[in-house]
């Protein structure tokens, strides 16, 4: 379990430096990120979707009953086209489903600094501070319907920080946590 556990917190690690990344991408390169992010996406749909009509058309007669990889690939690379087509757009949703996932790690690091608090950790208060700095910050990104690129790329970088330095404490504590 313990494991488990310490994969998972370097996975969060990893996250957030991935999270980190793109926001300094985002603040040095504000005109561009939002184009580049949405032509990324979009790429990633339509190779996909190709990948899924692939593999549909390689193994038709085998398992056709239960086989939807054309229907997934054609949804998948209609949405990519969508996606790099409509790259404006993309910013507004990709500014919400940012900042749900920020509100859901935050809800996930809020349950972790209580169970720190439960584990007689000092450094509980730390977590809970953090934690609910990362919601505000995912609640801001959500609906601040105005929030440049800039500010979303630093409070993406802000959130990487504080979520880092939360995967840390994890790590760091997850023996007195499980026991």
């Amino acid at each position: 379990m313990k494991n488990l556990l310490k994969k998972t917190g370097w996975t969060d690690i990893l996250v957030s430096a991935i999270f980190a990344l793109i926001g300094v991408f985002m603040i040095l390169n504000t005109d561009s990120a939002t184009k580049i992010l949405s032509y990324i996406l979009g790429g990633i749909f339509v190779a996909i979707g190709i990948i899924k009509i692939a593999n549909y058309l390689i193994s038709k007669g085998k398992y056709d009953f239960y086989n939807y990889d054309f229907i997934y690939g054609t949804i998948a690379i209609i949405i990519g086209v969508v996606t790099i087509y409509y790259s404006s757009f993309i910013e507004s949703m990709f500014r919400i489903m940012i900042g749900i996932w920020i509100i859901y790690s935050g809800l996930i690091r809020l349950s972790l600094s209580v169970k720190l608090h439960r584990a007689n950790v000092s450094m509980w208060i730390a977590s809970l501070i953090i934690s609910i700095l990362i919601i505000v910050g995912g609640i801001y990104m959500i609906f601040e319907s105005g929030a440049l690129v800039l500010t979303i790329g630093i409070i993406m970088l802000m959130y990487a920080v504080m979520d880092l330095i939360e995967s840390i404490i994890f790590v760091k504590y997850v023996d007195q946590i499980v026991e």
